[in-house]
């Protein structure tokens, strides 16, 4: 495996950086859960430059929104579009970085959400209709990986309580799960040999009713004036900024409330290393690597790094830490 080279500038001593066998993802866990039989999962090596990611395309239009004021700017440059189109974890199409050709196969067509469960007016959404029915803003969020990289994206979308308002939950709702696309056809996951047992597709991720309700919850459907790339999430993701990225289900065909806590990808695969709520939390280290740090990707055009202190809720402290005891 290839790692990058980071700066001399930019270097901290070496107590500091995560052991070698455990570096940035979760690699090593899945040939612990799936044997050694395992292909290569989540790629760290330098991304292909050559072939541009897939920025155009009919499905991608450009998608007006005022910016929310409140979510106007960061403490740290916007991430390069391109850099930021051609770096994702979408599981569902495989285990690399360079995930963004494999996910061109996402048919956008006819694109339904059923909202659904402990709700008093069920509804089952198109894409067209979302856009009409909520107002769009934009927001510039941080987003931390659990992998200990960090980006700072542009995002347009809908508040989660916009949501929440319309479809009237029932007193008995506690959690929201969101359910991801999935198609044996066309999502086949990582390459993997040798299994113990099955990935628990589709991917499903969740929420407590307040977390949802919580100002920064945000469905997005577009990113950087345009609605979604697939890699990114196309047609509509979950964007949760003071949680690790994995907690931002993708692709999101289905969403019900429920008076249970639901199962959700990482925490069924992995539960002694992803929990439920997973939280930015710099003072809590993932199991094989600290949390203390961030490998930001800012705003030049090759894919490069800049070290930084990761902050508790990824810097949104005073909006969620209300939620948490």
């Amino acid at each position: 495996m290839v790692y990058f080279r980071i700066p001399k500038t930019w270097e901290l001593p070496e107590s500091t950086v995560t052991n070698q066998s455990a570096f940035w993802n979760r690699r090593q866990v899945l040939k612990t859960l799936f044997g050694a039989s395992l292909l290569p999962l989540i790629g760290c090596a330098q991304e292909d430059t050559e072939h541009p990611p897939q920025l155009a395309g009919a499905h991608i239009v450009d998608l007006s929104a005022a910016r929310n004021p409140a979510f106007a700017q960061v403490d740290r440059p916007t991430t390069n579009r391109a850099v930021a189109a051609s770096y994702n974890n979408f599981y569902e199409f495989g285990g690399t970085k360079s995930i963004w050709q494999n996910a061109q196969a996402l048919p956008l067509e006819n694109w339904k959400v059923e909202v659904t469960g402990l709700v008093n007016k069920p509804r089952t959404y198109d894409v067209d209709t979302l856009k009409r029915e909520f107002p769009l803003e934009e927001r510039i969020y941080r987003f931390r990986c659990v992998e200990a990289w960090s980006m700072v994206l542009p995002w347009i979308g809908f508040p989660m309580n916009a949501l929440i308002q319309a479809v009237e939950p029932t007193a008995q709702a506690k959690y929201v799960q969101f359910m991801s696309y999935y198609d044996t056809k066309v999502t086949p996951g990582p390459l993997l040999t040798g299994l113990l047992r099955p990935l628990p597709w589709p991917y499903t991720e969740g929420l407590r009713i307040e977390e949802m309700a919580n100002e920064l919850a945000f469905f997005a459907l577009g990113i950087y004036g345009q609605t979604l790339p697939k890699q990114h999430g196309a047609p509509i993701r979950a964007v949760l900024p003071w949680k690790y990225g994995f907690k931002g289900a993708k692709s999101i065909v289905k969403i019900e409330f429920t008076d249970q806590q639901p199962a959700t990808y990482w925490n069924t695969l992995v539960p002694a290393e992803y929990d439920f709520e997973a939280n930015v939390n710099p003072r809590q280290p993932h199991p094989r690597w600290s949390q203390a740090t961030e490998r930001f990707i800012g705003a030049q055009s090759q894919l490069t790094w800049e070290r930084k202190e990761t902050l508790l809720f990824n810097g949104y402290a005073e909006y969620v830490a209300r939620l948490y005891a």
